[in-house]
């Protein structure tokens, strides 16, 4: 054990060496912003400030995202030991709405040719107006923390401040021309030696000298809580868990003791909940989903031939396209998958409650259940008690009139090893 001590020693050592050697760590977001990339850009702010890391590069590409997590994003920055770069590329990204908040609040601010940026005006669902002095509170809301951190960066306050009240957006040449970033730079090394020729402003006020080119670089990759988490929380995704977890439970419902339908139904509307708690989502959305099932089971019931059911897909449908409460396309349930899942779900869901209601009301045909209104033959006189004959087996039975042997009896009742029969002949057609 004690010769194996150097050599751990030696690992470790090597481990941290190669930890320290990362001057630059780099994380790419290429997604909206959300609570899943607040998550992993708070983890690559803290883990370089660790490792003593002399910046952080964020390569951005997104369209916006969840104010909430943007503010959580900025604050990280802001707070942030080790100085952070912001780089919207490649070609053809963007750094839109909750991006341009984030883009301004870094240390440095870049951008590729051919990526633009701006569009930051507050919008409502579905890209909407805010409309009333709630529009006009979340406006100056918006407005007054862009200035609050595009003064202290040194960039053009005015001109930032239209994204917000105008929407205009930019390209990299006229943002650069605008004083709304710092470089335009064709890729990393590039911006790096533009970095290096002057000092950085900070936050708080201080300059500092970054000579990144040519120094080892890092990716932090994301760990598989984020991965899953983002995955989650894909508003597409949260929406089939949501349908399918509610089409399971339904089953079991139906279905009392199948337990694996309850199960998987359990454990798809857990997961389904927790992502839709990260999203902006509208809980009338979530009643019509409901709600459709309600459509589905009242058309199998009532024999409504489809009518309830074409009822209860649509509102199925309108509650996925409304369930994520965002302006941005890419938050929101798309229409594609909303038809996708909705119209079979509707289907198979009419299908299970139909069978379900059939077998209920069916008559019972196996067991002491399936004896009741049988026709049964009088072994021995019944006057009232003797014994019958039905299905093979010969029962001891009490008769409501006297019968004959060989008269024909049917079975109203059992009771443990004793049949109640009347005469067949008096006994009502109907055995329902």
């Amino acid at each position: 054990m004690r010769r194996c001590f150097p050599f751990a020693l030696l690992i470790s050592v090597l481990s941290l060496a190669t930890l320290s050697s990362a001057d630059v760590l780099k994380i790419v977001v290429d997604d909206t912003i959300q609570a899943a990339t607040a998550e992993r850009i708070e983890r690559a702010l803290d883990h370089a400030a660790t490792i003593k890391a002399d910046a952080v590069l964020i390569e951005l590409s997104t369209p916006g995202g969840v104010m909430t997590s943007m503010r959580e994003i900025m604050q990280a920055i802001v707070a942030s030991p080790v100085p952070v770069i912001i780089y919207v590329t490649p070609s053809g990204s963007r750094a839109a709405s909750a991006g341009f908040f984030i883009l301004e609040s870094a240390d440095v601010a870049a951008m590729a040719p051919g990526t633009n940026t701006g569009a930051a005006h507050p919008v409502g669902p579905f890209g909407g107006d805010i409309q009333g002095a709630m529009g006009e509170k979340v406006m100056n809301d918006a407005a007054a923390l862009m200035r609050s951190f595009v003064s202290k960066r040194g960039r053009d306050v005015d001109v930032a401040e239209s994204t917000v009240r105008q929407s205009k957006s930019f390209t990299e040449t006229e943002a650069l021309s605008q004083k709304l970033i710092d470089y335009v730079a064709k890729d990393e090394q590039d911006l790096f030696r533009q970095i290096a020729a002057k000092p950085v402003k900070r936050f708080s006020g201080d300059l500092v000298t970054l000579n990144l080119a040519g120094r080892a670089e890092r990716i932090l990759q994301p760990t598989l809580k984020e991965q899953v988490l983002g995955f989650l929380m894909e508003p597409d995704i949260a929406f089939v868990l949501l349908a399918i977890g509610a089409l399971a439970l339904y089953t079991e419902f139906n279905h009392p003791g199948a337990v694996w339908p309850g199960t998987v139904g359990i454990v798809f509307i857990v997961l389904a909940v927790f992502a839709l708690h990260l999203l902006p989502i509208r809980f009338a959305a979530v009643g019509l989903i409901f709600a459709s099932f309600v459509l589905f089971a009242l058309d199998a019931k009532f024999g409504m031939h489809g009518a309830l059911a074409v009822g209860g897909i649509a509102t199925l449908i309108i509650g996925a396209l409304l369930l994520v409460d965002s302006p941005i396309p890419e938050m929101r349930v798309k229409l594609a998958t909303a038809l996708a899942v909705s119209i079979p779900l509707g289907g198979i869901t009419v299908v299970l409650m139909t069978i379900a209601l059939r077998a209920r009301r069916s008559k019972a045909v196996t067991g002491i259940e399936g004896m009741i209104g049988e026709v049964a033959v009088a072994q021995t006189a019944l006057a009232p008690a003797g014994t019958v004959f039905v299905h093979g087996e010969i029962w001891n039975a009490i008769s409501s009139a006297n019968v004959s042997a060989g008269e024909r009896v049917r079975v109203r009742k059992v009771d443990g090893l004793e049949l109640t029969v009347e005469p067949a002949e008096t006994a009502p057609k109907s055995t329902y």
